[in-house]
């Protein structure tokens, strides 16, 4: 688990971008719903919470102390339900028009698993009683 670290900061990386895509299209209402614009529903602009845990997830990740690690999991865990929210939620059908999911929602997808994955197991060095002591 030696480049977990990285992994989870190309994935952080990944998040980012993916709120750019495009993560549904409406065809009905010519509507193309990202994480930073979904003009003409009440989703808001989920991506914005995405770009807030992403950062802290950043910074505690490359904090190599146990407390950061730890608060960590905290973040990661909010980002990775608020990820699901955002699947479950925003391509499901409603009104008996089912929008066509995008890359961009699957990518949000994987990348908030995949840092998930990385604070789960982190780079900690573990100092080592000596014997005698």
């Amino acid at each position: 688990m030696k480049y977990m670290k990285w992994i989870g900061v190309l994935a952080s990386l990944l998040l980012v971008i993916s709120c750019f895509t495009p993560w549904v299209v409406i065809e009905s209402r010519q509507i193309t719903i990202s994480g930073i614009d979904a003009g003409g529903t009440n989703f808001g602009k989920p991506g914005y919470l995405h770009f807030v845990m992403a950062f802290f997830f950043l910074l505690f990740t490359l904090i190599p102390s146990l407390w950061a690690k730890r608060a960590n999991l905290a973040i990661i865990g909010i980002n990775t339900a608020w990820a699901l929210r955002n699947f479950l939620l925003i391509a499901v059908c409603r009104g008996g028009e089912c929008p066509s999911r995008k890359s961009g929602l699957w990518l949000m997808l994987l990348a908030s698993l995949l840092m998930l994955i990385s604070a789960l197991f982190p780079d900690v060095e573990l100092k080592e009683d000596k014997p005698g002591k």
